[in-house]
C-alpha cells in the first residue's frame, strides 16, 4: 500500500507541528505537569481553528478535512506524540465524531458547533472499575422512568473527566447497550479527578448517583449503540496507536542524534556493532509500527469488514514495540536516560499509558482470535 501523504496533507503535519513546537514544547508541557487542566483553553481553541476538532464531522454539519477524515486526523495524533502534547484531541473528536453520526438535529445543533471551534470538551465514559470495554460488560445502568432516564453506576477511567463540558455516556438498558450525552453540570453527577502516569493527560472518576436526564439526552436508538460503540472504539485504538508511533519516531530519532554526538574511546558510540544490531531492531519496529497504524487507520476509514481486527493487531503490535522501544533509547542514554531532568520518561509515559488504555495487547489479541472462525483444517 500507498502511505505516502499528499502536498495538503503534508502541509497539515508541517502546520502542526511547527504549532505544536513554538506553543507547546517540552518545556511547556513540564510546566502543565502542575496545572490541573493539563491544557490550556485558550491554546486549545487555537488549535481547533487548525481544524483539529473537524475531521470526523462531514462538511454539511460544519467540520470538513482535506479529503482523508480520518487519515488527516491520525497525521495531527502523530504530531502531538512527538511533543507529547496535552489536550483533549482524543475524547472531543470521538464525541463530535458519535453526534454527526448519530445524534438528533438538536443534539448536533447544540454541541457539534461548539466541539469544532474548540469552545467546548467532550468525554468518552466508557470504561468502568472492571476495566473491561466490550459491550457486554457495561455495569451502568439506565432505567426508563418515565419520559426520562436514570443513571446509576461508576465510570472510571475518563479521560479529560473532569475538564469536559458533556459526556457520551455509554449505559446498560434491559433492552442493550444505549448511550447518552450528559452535561458535565447535571444533579446527582459527581467527579473525581485522579492521578495520571502522563504529566498532562488528566483522567477522572465519574459516579453517578441516580442521575435522572431526559430521553431527548439518549444518542441514536434505544439498545441500538453496539455498531457504535465498536466504531467509536477503532477510531480510538487508531488514534492512540498513531500518538505512540509519533511518540517512538521522534524518540528513536533524537537518540540516533545522541549516539552519534557522544563519543567513547575515541569513537561515536553509534560505530558499535553490538549497538548497531540494537538499533536495527528498533528502527525494524518503528518502521513496522508506522505501517500497521496507517493500515489500521486506512481500514477504519473505509469502514471496512476487518478494521476490528487491523485496529487491534496494530493496538497490540505498537502497545509492546512502543514501550520496548523507548526503554531501549533510554538505555542508550545511560544514566542520563533514567533522570526526570531528560525528556526520555515524557515519552515512555505517554506510551505506557497508552498501551493500557482502550485494552492490554493480550486483550486484544484475545479480542482478534474471538473473531476468527475455526473449522478443522484451522483458520479461515
Amino acid at each position: 500500500m500507498d502511505y505516502a501523504y499528499s502536498d495538503d496533507q503534508e502541509f497539515l503535519r508541517d502546520t502542526t507541528r511547527k504549532f505544536l513546537e513554538s506553543e507547546v514544547p517540552l518545556t511547556a508541557v513540564r510546566e502543565l505537569a502542575e496545572d490541573g487542566a493539563g491544557f490550556d483553553r485558550g491554546w486549545w481553541k487555537r488549535g481547533a481553528e487548525l481544524g483539529w476538532t473537524s475531521m470526523l464531522v462531514p462538511e454539511d454539519l460544519g467540520g470538513g478535512s482535506l479529503g482523508g477524515g480520518l487519515i488527516d486526523l491520525v497525521i495531527i495524533a502523530k504530531e502531538f506524540g512527538r511533543l507529547t502534547s496535552p489536550g483533549p484531541l482524543l475524547p472531543t473528536n470521538l464525541v463530535a465524531a458519535a453526534i454527526a453520526q448519530s445524534g438528533t438535529e438538536s443534539q448536533r445543533e447544540h454541541l457539534l458547533a461548539g466541539l469544532i471551534e474548540g469552545d467546548l470538551v467532550a468525554a468518552w465514559a466508557l470504561f468502568e472499575p472492571a476495566g473491561r470495554w466490550r459491550p457486554e460488560d457495561i455495569a451502568l445502568e439506565a432505567e426508563p422512568r418515565g419520559d426520562d432516564f436514570v443513571l446509576s453506576g461508576v465510570k472510571t477511567p475518563v479521560e479529560a473527566g473532569a475538564q469536559a463540558d458533556h459526556f457520551l455516556v455509554t449505559a446498560r438498558t434491559a433492552e442493550g447497550p444505549t448511550q447518552f450525552l450528559v452535561a458535565a453540570e447535571t444533579p446527582g453527577l459527581r467527579c473525581t479527578p485522579l492521578e495520571s502516569l502522563d504529566l498532562v493527560r488528566r483522567f477522572a472518576e465519574l459516579r453517578f448517583d441516580e442521575v435522572v436526564i431526559p430521553g431527548a439526552a439518549m444518542l441514536g436508538e434505544l439498545a441500538g449503540a453496539a455498531d457504535d460503540i465498536e466504531r467509536q472504539l477503532q477510531i480510538a485504538l487508531v488514534l492512540q496507536c498513531a500518538e505512540s508511533v509519533g511518540a517512538m519516531d521522534r524518540l528513536f530519532e533524537t537518540t540516533l542524534e545522541y549516539m552519534f554526538d557522544r563519543f567513547s574511546f575515541g569513537r561515536p558510540l553509534a560505530s558499535y556493532q553490538a549497538l548497531k544490531h540494537r538499533f536495527a531492531d528498533m528502527k525494524m519496529w518503528v518502521e513496522a509500527s508506522h505501517a500497521t497504524a496507517d493500515a489500521a487507520a486506512r481500514a477504519v476509514e473505509a469502514r471496512e469488514a476487518g478494521a476490528g481486527v487491523l485496529a487491534s493487531a496494530a493496538t497490540s503490535y505498537i502497545g509492546d514495540h512502543s514501550v520496548q522501544v523507548l526503554q531501549e533509547c533510554i538505555q542508550m542514554h545511560g544514566g542520563m536516560g533514567v533522570t526526570f531532568e531528560h525528556d526520555a520518561h515524557l515519552y515512555l509515559r505517554r506510551a505506557t499509558q497508552n498501551r493500557v488504555l482502550y485494552g492490554t495487547p493480550s486483550e486484544h489479541r484475545e479480542r482478534i482470535a474471538s473473531r476468527i472462525e475455526l473449522d478443522e483444517g484451522g483458520a479461515r
